[in-house]
């Protein structure tokens, strides 16, 4: 069985070799729609009544069958597409019909399977493996569209302002995606916004400054990632920007402890449990990147550093919920207390 990646994906469209089965699945529901939506161009549009049928949820997989094996109307081929079919809680009898349906896709037609909402293990799912054994013996392709790195939205955000005649520095889109997050449909948005205001000149860090959004949930992430890093200059000035944009401290904690959590829930689950079932286990849906990024962290952390962590922010919670407390002294000495436990690996304030 063999799970393709984006880049052969693609490959395979932009040569325009269409196969007769694509099963698209992963985190990132922009990318998933973004290439449905290509394999569709490449046939017909979608308010092509002959030759575009799309299904959702449970629906009835004869009629599904039946445009699958319907000739396309003046066309080459017809378009079939099938979203968030739930192939682990469907009836023996309704997968073994699903398998049959991939296996004998003829060649006037292109089958995708799309999976947004609907959750499973990849890797240990009997009935997904066997989807894309049966994908890959009729000629299709599976892939595993998941969240894109940092390094692959910026050469994606300096290659979208290029098409447009404008030329994007490397740190501009950094700062973007730094600020605005990683969501790739905001970042295309921004990057809209960048290039009418740039009118064919320059975008530079001063311009996204001036220009994008910057999100709430960025931001704040931005500040757990220079803790992590140990940059108390860094961290301090994210918390006064944080401060400035009037955040909610309690929003400020929850948000940075939810990468400690991140990080405790991929420790405690050890080296033996996948990705995919912590992210099942703790309902991340497309977020289980996140886990990603917790397990990386985790390189600077043992099992003390943890809980020394946690404590520092379970008081600094119970602080901001004290009648009195001044949230941003409060805050700035919770940074303080990370920074030393990963650097020293013990207490500021041990006795």
């Amino acid at each position: 069985m063999a799970i393709a990646l984006e880049e052969t994906l693609k490959r395979n469209i932009s040569q325009n070799k269409l196969l007769p089965v694509y099963i698209l699945f992963g985190e990132e529901g922009y990318l998933k729609k973004n290439y449905s939506d290509k394999i569709l161009g490449l046939i017909t549009s979608e308010d092509d009544i002959f030759n575009c049928a799309k299904f959702e949820g449970n629906c009835d997989l004869q009629a599904v069958y039946d445009a699958v094996l319907q000739l396309p109307f003046m066309a080459d081929r017809k378009y079939i597409e099938i979203c968030d079919f739930d192939f682990e809680a469907c009836s023996k009898t309704d997968f073994d019909r699903l398998c049959t349906m991939i296996s004998e896709v003829p060649d006037t037609a292109v089958l995708v399977l799309r999976y947004d909402n609907t959750e499973f293990d990849s890797k240990k799912s009997a009935r997904f493996n066997k989807l894309v054994s049966v994908c890959e013996k009729a000629g299709g392709i599976a892939a595993n569209l998941s969240h894109r790195k940092t390094s692959e939205l910026v050469r994606m955000l300096c290659g979208g302002a290029a098409k447009r005649g404008i030329k994007m520095e490397t740190s501009a889109a950094e700062y973007l995606v730094q600020t605005a997050g990683e969501d790739i449909n905001l970042l295309k948005n921004e990057l809209d916004k960048l290039c009418a205001y740039s009118a064919g000149g320059l975008i530079t860090k001063q311009t996204v400054e001036n220009v994008s959004v910057k999100t709430v949930e960025a931001s704040v992430y931005n500040l757990s990632g220079h803790i992590i890093q140990c940059d108390v200059t860094k961290a301090l000035k994210v918390l006064d920007d944080l401060f400035f944009m009037k955040v909610e401290p309690m929003v400020i904690l929850y948000t940075v402890s939810s990468v400690y959590v991140d990080m405790m829930r991929v420790f405690a689950a050890g080296r033996e449990v996948s990705r995919d079932e912590i992210s099942q286990m703790y309902s991340y849906k497309n977020r289980a990147f996140l886990l990603d990024r917790a397990r990386t962290n985790l390189r600077k952390f043992d099992g003390k550093k943890l809980r020394l962590s946690l404590d520092a922010l379970t008081d600094a919670d119970n602080s901001l919920k004290s009648f009195g407390a001044d949230a941003r002294i409060v805050l700035e000495q919770l940074i303080i207390r990370l920074i030393y436990i990963i650097e020293k690996g013990e207490s500021v304030d041990k006795p």
